[in-house]
């Protein structure tokens, strides 16, 4: 089992969405990975991946592990934002 961790920028996205059928999804998809299951991820740079959630408007939550049992959540959002979301999360995994 893994153990998952938030930076306060992810927090804040998950915490600003409005939609509860998106938390849902967006949970269940962090629950899975807390299992070692990240279904559908694409790497993005510097050891930086995204989970693509199927759902709205293509949300991705982006993460980092750091050694066997450690998953970082950095940031998150939609399809629309990608490419600010990505140098957002890049960013943060560099600080930690």
């Amino acid at each position: 089992m893994k153990i998952i961790q938030t930076t306060p920028v992810f927090d804040n996205w998950f915490a600003s969405l409005r939609d509860r059928s998106v938390k849902v999804r967006i949970q269940m998809r962090i629950d899975r990975a807390e299992f070692g299951n990240f279904g559908d991820c694409a790497p993005v740079g510097e050891g930086v991946s995204e989970m693509l959630v199927h759902f709205g408007c293509g949300y991705r939550v982006y993460f980092v592990q750091r050694g066997d049992e450690m998953v970082v959540l950095l940031a998150g959002g939609g399809k629309p934002t990608q490419s600010k979301d990505i140098k957002t999360a890049l960013k943060l995994a560099r600080k930690l």
